[in-house]
């Protein structure tokens, strides 16, 4: 497939003036219903891939094969720009090559490579980040193994919440030096740090954990903010779903009497069904 038009409307919105709000997708389904309601970028986390591909928790343990097929399996079920958290790059700086490379072959429209050390290690009470030289490597590494231009690779670092402004402020002249199309903030940020990253760099900004008290999109506009995260309840509201309708059944509600389910019309919106029916018709003459 060709990935590359997907690519330049996720970077539309890096160029644009607004700040838009992605989807939280996790497989093919979600994607398609995000596609579908106008989302104009799809977001695809680490912790969320994890939830969805092992059952685990957000420490890590899934492995950059498993990430980038589940990539691979959204992006092939529609044309939704998809925005990945590609975490550390699964290693060091060479790592983060194989890392670009994979994802790029899935077809993402654009990766975050974080400075955090990961997975944490033995002892470690809480995150601790690498060495700005390093992370500046990771980026640099990252730029090198793109293949496709329109791939955008962007920098996250989780500064603002352990470090400090001055250090978040350091670590995105860095990373901009390094070639990065794009500086993501993780971990919160109040507004006086935003003013000051935001007067610091001239990349487009993304952040992810956004309090409420900075949800407010002119003015995250205004400070070159493009993307927005609002977290990635879609996951969690499906899990409940599940949940609410396997425990009707188990409890001996009959299947005609349960609520929440999704309508014959949506089911073949979000299957393809016409597509597939078209397909069958022009090559088995059904």
């Amino acid at each position: 497939m060709h990935w590359t038009a997907r690519r330049d409307r996720y970077r539309s919105v890096l160029a644009g003036d607004a700040c838009i709000h992605p989807g939280s997708v996790y497989d093919p389904i979600s994607a398609r219903i995000a596609e579908d309601l106008g989302f104009e970028v799809g977001m695809f986390a680490g912790s969320i891939g994890s939830f969805a591909v092992l059952g685990a928790p957000d420490i890590i343990v899934l492995t950059l094969t498993e990430f980038a097929a589940q990539a691979l399996r959204i992006n092939r079920a529609g044309g939704l720009p998809l925005m990945v958290d590609a975490d550390h790059g699964y290693g060091n700086a060479l790592n983060v090559m194989r890392t670009v490379e994979e994802l790029e072959t899935a077809g993402v429209a654009a990766l975050t490579i974080e400075d955090t050390a990961l997975p944490r290690g033995y002892a470690e009470a809480k995150p601790r980040l690498i060495s700005i030289e390093e992370g500046a490597g990771k980026m640099r590494a990252a730029v090198a193994a793109r293949q496709d231009p329109a791939l955008a690779i962007i920098g996250r670092t989780s500064a603002t919440a352990i470090t400090g402004t001055e250090d978040a402020i350091a670590r995105a002249r860095a990373y901009e030096a390094a070639g990065v199309d794009g500086l993501f903030f993780a971990g919160g940020m109040t507004r006086d740090q935003l003013d000051a990253i935001a007067g610091a760099v001239k990349l487009p900004l993304l952040l992810g954990g956004v309090p409420p008290d900075l949800l407010d999109r002119p003015y995250l506009a205004s400070r070159r903010v493009r993307i927005a995260l609002q977290g990635h309840q879609p996951f969690s509201a499906a899990v409940q779903a599940v949940y609410a309708t396997l425990k009707a059944l188990r409890d001996g509600t009959p299947p005609g009497k349960l609520t929440g389910i999704a309508p014959p019309d949506l089911m073949a919106r979000v299957l393809r069904e016409d597509s597939y029916a078209a397909r069958t018709r022009d090559y088995l003459g059904g």
